[in-house]
């Protein structure tokens, strides 16, 4: 029995190989790094998996004398950001060219998962001269491909940079110097919050997958482009006393950027101001603003939040960079008796984030401060943040990285 599961496993590693040497048109080609990091913070995070993805610092916590629990340092070394990458390519389809991809991390499903292997990206594409279609599990279209801030942290900007990755069906339409997508997408892993938790299942019940349209154009080393986002939630179907509602969150989102290239320096910029993006990773979400006394059936209000960060960078073997980022709570447009959101006591997030990434051949060894303030207050009627306090954190953050 051994025997027979050792060839099996063989098989399934030299299979792709044999293939590719059968015919060049199908076949699977892997690659990926090894990445371990190394961190340091002065101060108690916000983070998920253990403190490897950072988005801002704790607001204060006192003791019973006054003293300040969380006000000290931390440490943590962790390799679950290692990926792998499993590229296919397949025969022409409908005069298309044919291919995919499956990608995952050891970053896990949750904090009781870490070390778990966790799908990232799974999907396939077809390619026309000028048009190309998407099904499977991407990067949500806010996070822009050619425009994302090349930090070292796995944070990757958030929560100033939307982060998502969604299953969706994409179609991409080249004409010219221009670019125009639309995409219809559901939640997974990055999951909107409700009575229930975070769930997919408020989007699901709305009977309307997410939708979003971009547009963008690349003149030479300049790209442009914007994008507006809409997304539908139904928090609950029925009120607490079991009374039949159908009251949706409708959330409206805008994203633009732009990126310059001029020999080794690159400069990025991007500014967004959306409803509801807790499942992007950054501040809101959205609020009750009334329930009915009688049936118990609950309105719903977004929580407006606007950001803009900027990333340069400098260099090739050595390179240095720079990354500043804020993002402001702008509350809601009526009055909030209840939350589900993220950061509804913060008025504003900033970082200013410094780097310098040395390369050479397959081998990466990349040193970041990140400096991030929070500034915690107290929460109006209509969801906005007065009296706030500036709490910070300085993370020490070195990555080694191999790839393969």
């Amino acid at each position: 029995m051994k025997k027979i599961i050792r060839l099996f496993v063989i098989s399934l590693l030299i299979l792709p190989g044999a293939l590719l040497s059968q015919n060049n048109n199908w076949g699977v080609d892997f690659h990926g790094f090894v990445k371990t990091d190394f961190f340091y913070d002065t101060h108690e995070v916000i983070t998920a998996r253990e403190g490897h993805f950072l988005l801002y610092p704790s607001n204060d916590k006192y003791d019973v004398n006054g003293k300040i629990i969380n006000d000290r340092g931390s440490f943590n070394i962790l390799s679950i950001q290692t990926r792998l990458t499993g590229k296919i390519t397949a025969p022409d389809v409908l005069g298309a060219k044919t291919g995919g991809i499956i990608e995952g991390a050891f970053f896990g499903h949750s904090e009781g998962d870490i070390n778990g292997f966790r799908l990232r990206h799974a999907f396939v594409k077809l390619e026309w001269e000028n048009t190309s279609l998407l099904a499977g599990q991407y990067w949500h279209p806010m996070f822009v491909t050619e425009v994302f801030p090349d930090v070292v942290s796995f944070n990757t900007g958030a929560p100033f940079q939307p982060f998502s990755r969604n299953p969706q069906l994409r179609i991409t339409q080249k004409v010219g110097i221009s670019r125009f997508i639309f995409a219809a997408y559901s939640q997974r892993d990055f999951a909107s919050p409700g009575p229930e938790g975070s769930s997919s299942i408020y989007l699901r019940n709305s009977g309307i997958p997410g939708l979003h349209f971009q547009a963008s154009f690349n003149i030479d080393n300049l790209l442009l482009g914007a994008g507006i986002d809409y997304k539908s939630l139904l928090p609950e179907k029925a009120s607490e006393n079991n009374f039949y509602s159908d009251n949706k969150v409708q959330s409206f989102s805008a994203v633009a950027f732009g990126k310059l290239t001029s020999g080794d320096f690159t400069a990025k910029l991007e500014g967004v101001y959306g409803q509801n993006l807790f499942d992007l990773l950054m501040l809101g979400g959205y609020a009750v603003n009334e329930t009915d006394i009688n049936s118990g059936v609950k309105n719903f209000t977004n929580l407006n939040i606007y950001s803009v960060w900027t990333d340069l960078s400098y260099g090739k073997d050595v390179q240095i960079g720079l990354f500043a980022g804020y993002t402001q709570n702008n509350g809601a447009e009526n009055n909030v008796t209840a939350y589900y959101s993220r950061g509804s006591n913060i008025d504003y997030v900033y970082r200013i984030s410094p780097r310098v990434v040395f390369n050479s051949g397959k081998l990466r060894i990349a040193g970041e401060v990140e400096y991030t303030v929070a500034a915690y207050g107290t929460t109006g009627s209509e969801g906005k943040v007065y009296d706030s306090k500036e709490i910070a954190n300085l993370r020490v953050l070195t990555g080694i990285y191999l790839f393969f």
